[in-house]
């Protein structure tokens, strides 16, 4: 039984300069035809399962017009929703409104994360991104959205210590339940890669993390996942999904899927998707493979990887198929109340510890 679901709408009113998630500038041409073949993929593949999660996500759903999102949201009524179901849309301020809002609200949406990602107008125009209204989300919340993520993203070009904890006040100022926070990776073929921007000092990026880390904690926030943060209860159940390595459906231009031991992944071509070509690489996992999945996964969880859990799921322990002794005996993993974890001390580099669990034997 699946019981998440992922949907992709690619389309966006601009292109961040950081971006290299499936996108493309929202084109009204395309909209019909995508979202006839996302209908047609979703009844050819969705079996009828009880979702606890789905999540739209982009690009920029909200870019939608409202006839758009109509009709997106009408096929979404396929999928079957359980009674304390989690229904996630990403939006953006400079195309959310009043009404799209009720539309949400009318559909069963309750949850929203909004790409905010700072305050500072000097780094909106890096990002490419337009100084917004946050108004909106106050009007959200008087709608009944309680449940509101807001991104944030840190270790800009130039930016300082000072400059962050001042987003950072402005972030908690809104008072909302989730603050999801990134350091700024500079991908490839994105426009910072493109003009040759090169990453912040490590012992910078190093320094923000941890002012992110306390400020947040200081006010009430759990540090629940590397970049995640939430009060008590509003964790996102989707995003938990992925880390305690559950399976879950994908629609969409590039969404991926983990069904039936199968990893596959869609096409990023607009073109192929709506002629129907919708896969592009399908991985058949290996036991090995599933529990490389679940340790890379699982740790970057604050809380960790349970251990009696992994024993049953996978009938071998974690430290028999694992060689973690050098890892717990420096302090980089800890046992604690059933569970391995990466100790706070090394979250920060926590990629350099998931690396020792690919391709062990």
């Amino acid at each position: 039984m699946i019981k998440h679901c992922y949907v992709h709408i690619p389309f966006c009113s601009s292109i961040c300069s950081y971006c290299d998630f499936p996108k493309m500038l929202y084109e009204k041409k395309f909209i019909n035809s995508y979202l006839n073949a996302l209908e047609n993929e979703i009844k050819e593949i969705y079996k009828g399962d009880m979702l606890d999660t789905l999540y739209i996500g982009g690009g920029t759903p909200s870019s939608l017009s409202i006839d758009e999102l109509k009709r997106l949201f009408d096929i979404l009524k396929t999928f079957k929703l359980s009674e304390s179901y989690e229904y996630t849309v990403e939006c953006n301020l400079e195309n959310l409104d009043i009404d799209k809002l009720k539309l949400f609200k009318s559909y069963g949406v309750n949850r929203l994360s909004i790409g905010v990602q700072t305050f500072n107008k000097n780094y909106l125009s890096f990002l490419n991104r337009k100084t917004c209204d946050i108004s909106i989300i106050e009007e959200a919340k008087k709608l009944g959205f309680n449940n509101i993520n807001v991104d944030l993203i840190y270790a800009l070009k130039d930016e300082t210590l000072e400059d962050l904890d001042k987003d950072l006040n402005k972030f908690l100022s809104l008072d909302i339940n989730h603050i999801s926070t990134y350091s700024l990776i500079i991908e490839n073929n994105t426009v910072l890669s493109i003009n040759n921007i090169k990453p912040i000092d490590e012992d910078i990026d190093f320094d923000m993390y941890n002012l992110i880390c306390k400020k947040l904690s200081d006010n009430g926030y759990v540090h629940y996942e590397v970049s995640n943060f939430a009060r008590t209860g509003y964790e996102s159940k989707h995003n938990l999904a992925y880390w305690n390595n559950q399976e879950y459906y994908g629609f969409g231009l590039g969404a991926a899927s983990y069904i039936d031991s199968m990893r596959v992944t869609n096409t990023k071509s607009i073109f192929k998707y709506i002629n129907g070509e919708y896969r592009y690489q399908v991985e058949k996992l290996t036991k090995k493979d599933k529990m490389e999945y679940e340790m890379i996964l699982g740790l970057r969880k604050m809380k960790g990887v349970n251990i009696i859990d992994f024993k049953n799921k996978y009938g071998v322990s974690i430290d028999e198929y694992f060689n973690i002794e050098k890892l717990l005996k420096e302090g980089k993993l800890i046992k604690d109340d059933g569970y391995i974890k990466i100790s706070s001390d090394y979250i920060y580099l926590s990629n350099d510890i998931l690396i020792n669990f690919i391709g062990e034997e």
